[in-house]
């Protein structure tokens, strides 16, 4: 199903290719959900992601790499030290930046959950050429 919108063929067109990516996407991103354990939501697995290949990060720029706001990020950090995964330390120069890091448990979780999940994103994809992929 396409747009209902009666615009010029440019725009229709353009709805219509976005209406197909969206789909998409979601259909993807649920399937790779599904990889998740459930005590886990995807904004985490992408928070814990980051912090496992990038190191410790500010919250400020784990809301840039995942697209969250400074407010939803929090909420998901906030989840994340709850369940013992992630640790917040105040910058003691500018007591504004907080830096988030793995604890021993989140780099174990992260570490055995990342590679079943890469696995699926891999497989979903094997459907596509490389140059498809690219």
């Amino acid at each position: 199903m396409g747009t209902h919108y009666q615009g010029t063929k440019a725009e229709t067109d353009a709805l219509n290719a976005y209406i197909k990516l969206m789909r998409a996407a979601e259909s993807v991103t649920a399937r790779a959900h599904s990889v998740l354990p459930k005590e886990i939501t995807l904004s985490q697995f992408g928070v814990l992601e980051a912090l496992l290949h990038r190191g410790p990060l500010c919250q400020s720029e784990l809301a840039g790499k995942l697209l969250k706001s400074g407010g939803n990020i929090t909420l998901i950090v906030d989840n994340l030290e709850k369940a013992g995964f992630v640790t917040r330390e105040r910058n003691e120069d500018d007591r504004r930046f907080i830096t988030v890091s793995l604890t021993s448990k989140g780099r174990a979780f992260i570490t055995d959950l990342f590679p079943k999940v890469a696995a699926s994103i891999t497989r979903e994809f094997g459907a596509l050429s490389p140059a498809e992929q690219f």
